[in-house]
C-alpha cells in the first residue's frame, strides 16, 4: 500500500490517469429502515446480489486500480446467500487484492465480530433529531449495538440536512465522548429527486461549516481536513469525483458518483469531494487526513 498510494496519486497528478482508487459496492437494497432522505432502499422484492456477482464486481474493480472496498445498501449486515455472510465478503475482497474493506452500516441489528477494516456508522444527529430521520428508537439502538460492537476502528457519519443542522455541534461532542467511537466525518445532503425538501441553504451549510471548523481546531475528532470543508461551502472547486467506481444493487457501473447522472453535481454534499479536490492541489491538512484515514 505504501508503494500503491503515492504511484497511484502520481499517475492522476502528473499523467492524467483516470483510475479509481476506491470502490463503493452496494450488495443489497434491503434494509431495516425508511429513512427520509433515502433513495436506494426497497421494501418490496429487493434486490440481494449473490456471492459470485459479488465476485465478479470485486475482480472488475481491482482489474480497473480500485484497492479499498466499500460494502453498503440498503443495510449491508443484512446480507446472505446460503451460510456466507458480510465477512465472508470481506475475506473475498482481501484474497482479491484489496488493501482494506470497509463496511457503511444504520447500527440497527448487532455487528459484533465484524471483520471490516473500518466501520462507519450513519448518525443523523443525537436523540430525536437521528429518530425524525430514521425512525423511532433508532439512535438508541445504535448507540447500543456501537458500544457492543467493540470494534477498534469504528467512526460515525452524520449528513447534515435542513431538519438535523442544529445537532451538529452535540453530535461532535457525542463522537469525542463516546469511547466506541474514533472520529466524525461531516457532509451535507445532496438532493436527489424526491428530497429536495432537506438540502441546506448555502448561508446555513457555510455557517455550519465555520462552526465545525472552530470545534476541529479545538482539538474535536473531526475526520475532514479544514481545507475540504472550506471547499464546500460554494462547490466551485473541479470534482474528481472518478477516484471513486460505484456498483449499483441494480448492477449498474458507473465511474463516477450517481449525483452525476441525476445532474445534482453542483448541489453536491459529499464532503469527499472537496477533500479529493484538495489532495490535488497539494493541501498538507488534506493529504495527512486522507493518509491516517487508509494508512
Amino acid at each position: 500500500m505504501i508503494f500503491y498510494l503515492p504511484w497511484w496519486f502520481f499517475k492522476a497528478r502528473f499523467l492524467g490517469a483516470r483510475n479509481p482508487l476506491q470502490t463503493v459496492l452496494f450488495i443489497s437494497d434491503k434494509c431495516n429502515l425508511t429513512c427520509k432522505h433515502c433513495t436506494v432502499y426497497r421494501l418490496k422484492n429487493p434486490r440481494i446480489k449473490t456471492y459470485e456477482q459479488i465476485r465478479e464486481e470485486l475482480e472488475y474493480s481491482y482489474r480497473l486500480g480500485s484497492r479499498f472496498v466499500d460494502f453498503e445498501g440498503g443495510e449491508p449486515t443484512l446480507w446472505h446467500d446460503g451460510e456466507k455472510d458480510l465477512n465472508s465478503l470481506i475475506r473475498l475482497s482481501k484474497a482479491i487484492g484489496f488493501y482494506s474493506a470497509t463496511v457503511t452500516t444504520n447500527a440497527q441489528t448487532p455487528f459484533r465480530g465484524s471483520e471490516a477494516d473500518s466501520i462507519w456508522v450513519s448518525l443523523d444527529g443525537i436523540g430525536d433529531y437521528h429518530d425524525e430521520i430514521r425512525g423511532k428508537g433508532a439512535f438508541e439502538r445504535l448507540v447500543k449495538n456501537i458500544a457492543g460492537a467493540n470494534h477498534p476502528q469504528l467512526s460515525v457519519n452524520m449528513v447534515i440536512n435542513s431538519r438535523n443542522y442544529p445537532s451538529v455541534e452535540e453530535t461532535i461532542q457525542f463522537a469525542k465522548s463516546n469511547p466506541h467511537i474514533r472520529s466524525i466525518s461531516l457532509n451535507f445532503h445532496t438532493p436527489y429527486e424526491g428530497t429536495e425538501d432537506l438540502f441546506l441553504d448555502w448561508d446555513r451549510r457555510s455557517e455550519v461549516i465555520d462552526r465545525i471548523l472552530r470545534m476541529k481546531k479545538a482539538g474535536y475528532p473531526v475526520m475532514n481536513s479544514a481545507s475540504g470543508l472550506k471547499r464546500m461551502k460554494d462547490n466551485r472547486f473541479k470534482k474528481q469525483c472518478w477516484v471513486s467506481n460505484f456498483i449499483l444493487s441494480d448492477g449498474t457501473r458507473l465511474g463516477e458518483c450517481q449525483g452525476k447522472t441525476a445532474g445534482i453535481c453542483d448541489r453536491c454534499g459529499l464532503s469527499m469531494a472537496g477533500e479529493m479536490n484538495a489532495v490535488f492541489n497539494l493541501r498538507p491538512d488534506t493529504i495527512l487526513a486522507g493518509m491516517k484515514l487508509r494508512v
